[in-house]
């Protein structure tokens, strides 16, 4: 697909906009405070493949600790600001590679000022992000209720004021949890805003709904070539976030790597424990550094051609399954032998 051209932006070490590859972003969940229990979540997600991570800063305490937590991290640091402009100034101060802040609730235009002019001095981009849930009350009045007219308005009224300060170093964020909304905010906001869009379906549930919303939201803004950085916000661990974003933008063909794995949905010729077998598959490749699809089939009298256009896969029968490479059935191995046979294969995949 034909991706928007936007501005090129840089957060720590990586690029987005311009063409880049869509950035993954997730959030920790821990107390920012916490050094070590914040470091340990980072580790974790960057090892799932989270190329960018925010924190929540929300006391001094937080925004000091932004320094600490740097060192021990891979990935740029994103400091997510609420209400006090002097966190702003104190997470830039303190190493943050970005700030997240919504100048309609960080206080007056010289306060803005303060915080733009204390990131153009240290080169950092701003976020400029705006919600359904903070829109404001004059804009909700002018358009009848809370709609994707009134988000992008505020939106663009927030880039032109920060821009009418000089800084044009931003990425704008619109988010709603009507997924719906969000995809014609970002239609629209995409034909006015050169800055890159940070894209997401906010507040979007547990991992089952979440997942689900989030899948169809971002799927029709990333097709139309919106987008250029993204969080799967899921209400849970956030390393599941991060397998929802690289599946997603596997799935839209915006980012290779990683093995699919594709399981066919059981009926009643299954004879062995695919739920389990498909699961213990899944979990065992998400380390393999293969771009290749894996198919786990339930019963021997469908699985080799169900699985044909899978590069290997594996079929159950009664106390024994197949082994399948591009449809062609390899060898036939005992029920328990198949997920070791499996892993053998796939690490040895290139010799």
């Amino acid at each position: 697909m034909t991706r928007n051209e936007t501005k090129q932006i840089r957060i720590g070490d990586v690029w987005i906009g311009g063409g880049h590859p869509i950035a993954i972003q997730s959030m920790t969940n821990t107390k920012t405070e916490d050094v070590e229990a914040t470091v340990a979540q980072i580790l974790r997600l960057e090892k799932a493949g989270c190329e960018i991570i925010r924190c929540a800063v929300p006391t001094q305490e937080a925004a000091l600790a932004l320094g600490e937590i740097k060192k021990h991290i891979h990935i740029p640091l994103v400091a997510d600001i609420h209400f006090d402009y002097r966190l702003a100034i104190a997470a830039i101060e303190n190493g943050a590679d970005k700030i997240r802040i919504n100048p309609g609730n960080i206080g007056s235009e010289d306060r803005v000022r303060m915080v733009v002019e204390k990131a153009k001095e240290r080169e950092i981009p701003i976020r400029v992000g705006v919600n359904s849930g903070s829109l404001e009350k004059e804009l909700v009045e002018k358009y009848g209720g809370v709609t994707a007219e009134g988000i992008v308005e505020s939106a663009l009224d927030k880039v032109h004021m920060i821009e009418g300060m000089g800084y044009d170093n931003l990425v704008v964020s619109i988010k709603s949890s009507d997924v719906l909304m969000c995809v014609k905010a970002h239609e629209l906001i995409a034909r006015e805003c050169p800055y890159p869009l940070h894209v997401g379906i906010t507040e979007s549930g547990t991992l089952m709904s979440g997942n689900i919303k989030s899948s169809i939201g971002l799927a029709l803004i990333l097709s139309q070539g919106i987008g250029d950085t993204i969080r799967v916000s899921l209400t849970g661990d956030p390393v599941e976030e991060i397998k929802s974003a690289r599946l997603i933008l596997r799935t839209l063909g915006l980012r290779k790597g990683g093995i699919e794995v594709v399981s066919c949905p059981t009926c009643g010729r299954t004879k062995i424990d695919l739920i389990g077998l498909a699961n213990k598959v899944e979990q065992m490749v998400a380390d393999i550094p293969l771009d290749i699809k894996v198919a786990v089939m339930g019963c021997v009298v469908n699985g080799p051609g169900e699985a044909k256009e899978a590069d290997i896969g594996i079929a159950g029968g009664i106390g024994e399954g197949l082994l399948i490479k591009k449809g062609e059935i390899v060898k036939k191995v005992k029920e328990e032998e198949l997920l070791d046979t499996l892993r053998w294969e796939l690490e040895h995949w290139n010799e």
